[in-house]
């Protein structure tokens, strides 16, 4: 039974967490934002999903420079800086006593407005600041038996009308997307460019391996994903030829692998797209994931920033 590729084990500890808004921790059922702001009302936000392991923060230096970029996209002032924001979710995280499987939405939007209206002039006061750090681990079973892919008719969209390198809140095509794939009965939905090449994923990114070399989209039509960054660095630094380039459903469906990567699980074998089992027509060739997983597995120890 098709799922979602972010099913997470249930953990009786996220009853209790300390969530913060503003600076101010509160118990999960008090943390609440008001029905005039900026994000409840229009989406009009920018967000970063963390993993934390082993007492450090993920590739934080990545995840902060896409959030300060998508905001000043929005001509949106954050009202604090780096350093200021990295404080914020340390706070959090050791108001919990959290150091490792957890997952954090970061999220900012423009603040409370005046009244109901998209005009940016209507915001009065500061942004507001969510943390959200919550114990989330991926059920075993998706990376063990791999995701369903169904290829959705919602198409990711360039920068000339919204443009994917910024991390808005509003996600309505992604969702659109998703809804389709799972009425297809398939995990996620893979989601190409407008000129029908392969994109990315609704919510993960999509690669595929043909004859010992990673593919992944030119990345122009998809957000630029974190983990998608540090698994093309990993396989070239190894040697494993990695490209950003241009193909089609036909090169996936003939594909010897493919999977999809995100923060919150890593990476994740793909079993089938749009029915089609894949890496049934060469299935004695060596396969890359396992080792591009564990070289992943490096790089997180080696890039995470220690929790204070």
């Amino acid at each position: 039974m098709a799922t979602g590729t972010h099913e997470y084990e249930d953990d009786p500890r996220n009853a209790e967490i300390l969530i913060s808004v503003n600076g101010e921790l509160l118990p999960r059922d008090k943390a609440v934002v008001s029905v005039f702001d900026s994000g409840f009302i229009l989406g009009d936000g920018v967000w970063e999903g963390l993993r934390v392991t082993d007492g450090g923060i993920a590739f934080l230096d990545e995840h902060l420079d896409r959030l300060f970029e998508g905001a000043a996209a929005l001509d949106m002032d954050i009202g604090l800086d780096r350093a200021g924001l990295t404080a914020r979710v340390m706070e959090c995280l050791a108001a919990n006593d959290m150091r490792d499987g957890v997952h954090v939405r970061l999220m900012i939007t423009r603040g409370v407005k005046r009244t109901p209206y998209q005009d940016p002039r209507m915001t009065i006061g500061a942004p507001t600041i969510v943390v959200i750090p919550e114990y989330k681990n991926p059920k075993p079973e998706i990376a063990g038996e791999g995701v369903t892919l169904f290829t959705v008719h919602v198409r990711r969209t360039g920068p000339a009308e919204q443009d994917q390198k910024i991390n808005s809140h509003s996600k309505l095509n992604c969702i659109l997307a998703c809804i389709q794939a799972a009425k297809a009965g398939a995990d996620e939905g893979l989601m190409l460019d407008p000129a029908g090449f392969v994109a990315t994923c609704n919510s993960t990114h999509f690669f595929i391996v043909r004859n010992g070399e990673v593919w992944t989209s030119t990345g122009d039509y998809c957000l630029g994903g974190v983990t998608r960054g540090q698994v093309l660095k990993a396989a070239r630094e190894a040697g494993i030829p990695a490209h950003e380039r241009r193909f089609s459903l036909t090169d996936v469906y003939g594909a010897d692998e493919a999977f999809i990567t995100g923060t919150f699980a890593g990476l994740v074998p793909v079993r089938s797209v749009d029915g089609r089992m894949i890496g049934t027509l060469h299935p004695d060739r060596p396969k890359l994931l396992p080792r591009l997983t564990q070289l992943y597995r490096e790089r997180i120890r080696a890039f995470a920033t220690p929790l204070s």
